[in-house]
């Protein structure tokens, strides 16, 4: 016997409780249905309904068979699912949300994903406010920190690094902090989170009370006040890298400077994910903070 068509016969038999019904589901007569169950039945030993004239309805080995089937029968429907997706080519528009700062690691690898996939069109925002990637019908969101959405499905990118740095004419002006306790002659320039309006915690220890120069919501805005010479800044080691490379930015304190971040891609839970988010979220892993 099919045992595949067993178990579909079986599995629709029990959703609908109907014979007949689970026939037209399945497009096969209400009889062949019907003897697919027996087939069913006689090869496991067990009776799976009680049917009468009027109704059928699961018999008790019939309830605990149907809840493994029933899933045994998604996992094949996904699998058959995501091989077709798999074969289609990534096209359409995607709409990816990133903190405002996110250009700066995913610009520079973008031609790479357009030339791979040309039929993808990315409709990007850049957005540090905290969005609802359901409400707002977006394909796929980059974040760091906590992924608390049970909504969502999450994949790690990869790791970042924070860093102290100031300018040049600061550090020569206040000179170079070699310890944490340094820090207590200088001035600071601090990040204060959009959404819950806390400034952002320096993670490095035996930091000491610092002057505040100046607050602010963006950390672009932060990177040029520190570039301007207006005190230390507290940043990713990606937002600072060209910065620090054209030396307008001097790091300090790096051995002392072990705290890290974590990106991750996150986007709603489906059975089936589309084979342009997979072909985003798959280039994203690859390329995005490897190094």
């Amino acid at each position: 016997m099919d045992s595949f068509s067993g178990l579909e016969s079986f599995v629709r038999a029990a959703d609908l409780l109907s014979f007949a019904e689970a026939g037209r589901a399945l497009g096969i007569s209400a009889s062949a249905v019907g003897k697919n169950v027996a087939r069913l039945e006689q090869q496991l030993g067990l009776r799976l309904f009680h049917r009468t004239t009027r109704q059928v309805r699961l018999t008790q080995e019939g309830t605990l068979f149907h809840e493994r089937c029933r899933r045994i029968l998604d996992e094949l429907h996904d699998a058959r699912a995501a091989m077709q997706a798999a074969a289609q080519a990534p096209r359409g528009r995607l709409r990816v949300s990133l903190p405002t700062i996110g250009y700066r690691f995913l610009l520079p690898v973008l031609p790479e994903f357009q030339a791979r996939y040309p039929e993808v069109e990315l409709d990007l925002d850049f957005n540090d406010h905290l969005v609802d990637v359901v409400e707002a019908g977006l394909d796929v969101v980059i974040r760091s920190g906590e992924l608390a959405d049970s909504r969502l499905v999450a994949r790690r990118l990869g790791p970042f690094r924070f860093i102290l740095a100031a300018s040049p004419a600061y550090l020569a002006e206040r000179g170079v902090p070699l310890t944490p306790a340094d820090l207590a002659g200088h001035t600071s320039l601090r990040y204060r989170f959009l959404n819950s309006g806390k400034l952002e915690e320096w993670t490095l220890p035996g930091l000491p009370a610092m002057p505040i120069a100046l607050v602010c919501n963006n950390m672009e805005a932060m990177l040029g006040a520190a570039v301007s010479g207006l005190g230390l800044a507290y940043m990713p080691d990606f937002l600072a890298r060209d910065a620090l490379a054209r030396g307008e930015l001097q790091q300090v304190l790096a051995q002392q400077l072990t705290h890290s971040g974590q990106f991750s891609a996150l986007w709603p839970s489906s059975r089936q994910l589309s084979p342009k988010v997979r072909a985003f979220v798959d280039f994203a892993s690859e390329r995005l903070f490897k190094g």
